[in-house]
């Protein structure tokens, strides 16, 4: 015979279990009420205390942004006003308009930054060696080499076409001193300031240090094999050997000069 169970099973049809399920329903729906009312007030709380700092910070951020954005198209369109100056200029010049493409540059030269000013003022000085004016241009090459604000590479570049108006009524040593940081196997103009800082060690009657520089030009791949053929001519003459494929100086030997006939 089954036994009868003595608990008795709960059943959700019931409508005393189904009053329960709400209860437990709404208390949840209460509670979760509550917790969002304190996390606003405590949210108004904040806003109240720090609301116009925090408001003021984005304000701020925001107008920063803008005028960034403002000032870097400005930017912008200051550079390409000034690289289609460089332009018409370089045409001028091409063109023997000299006198006219002065006038177009001096703008840049004048109001221009960096390294479109030093542009600007590199052609000018060169109109100006063109025109004979070598006391003009070694000015403007001195002015730009002086700047701090200017490309280096410019500066550099400047102080070459400097001394190089000048060499001949410069002290050697002066040349040695601002030529040497850049008569170096790894600077870009090596080629240049190398072959002027040999001369002026010449002038001062060191030949085996001339010597010694040429043949380093002579041997350096990136220096225009014009200036690297005169440059192993010189230090064969001074006693230092600067051949380094000895085929290729014969062939250069063989080679016809320019305008001599063929045989």
């Amino acid at each position: 015979m089954a036994l009868t169970p003595t608990n008795t099973p709960t059943n959700p049809n019931k409508p005393e279990d189904k009053r329960k399920e709400r209860e437990a329903a709404a208390d949840d729906v209460l509670l979760r009420e509550v917790d969002e009312a304190v996390r606003q007030e405590e949210l108004a709380d904040v806003m109240n205390k720090y609301g116009k700092p925090i408001l003021a910070v984005v304000i701020l951020g925001l107008a920063a942004f803008a005028g960034y954005l403002f000032w870097d198209g400005q930017r912008e369109e200051a550079q390409e006003k000034q690289s289609e100056t460089l332009t018409s200029a370089l045409d001028q010049i091409e063109a023997g308009n000299l006198e006219t493409a002065t006038t177009t540059l001096q703008p840049i030269a004048d109001e221009g930054s960096g390294g479109a000013k030093a542009s600007a003022l590199l052609l000018q000085a060169g109109i100006a060696m063109e025109a004979g004016r070598t006391e003009e241009a070694t000015q403007i090459f001195a002015q730009i080499a002086g700047d701090g604000d200017m490309p280096q590479v410019l500066r550099d570049l400047a102080t070459i076409r400097e001394i190089a108006a000048t060499f001949d009524s410069r002290d050697p040593a002066e040349i040695i001193e601002r030529l040497s940081p850049m008569a170096v196997p790894e600077h870009a103009y090596f080629g240049s300031a190398g072959e002027m800082v040999a001369m002026a060690y010449l002038d001062q009657g060191k030949q085996q240090e001339a010597g010694t520089l040429f043949a380093e030009i002579a041997k350096n791949e990136d220096v225009p094999e014009s200036l690297r053929s005169r440059a192993r001519r010189l230090a064969g003459l001074y006693g230092v050997d600067a051949v380094v494929d000895v085929d290729e100086v014969l062939e250069e030997s063989r080679a016809p000069q320019q305008g001599a006939p063929v045989q």
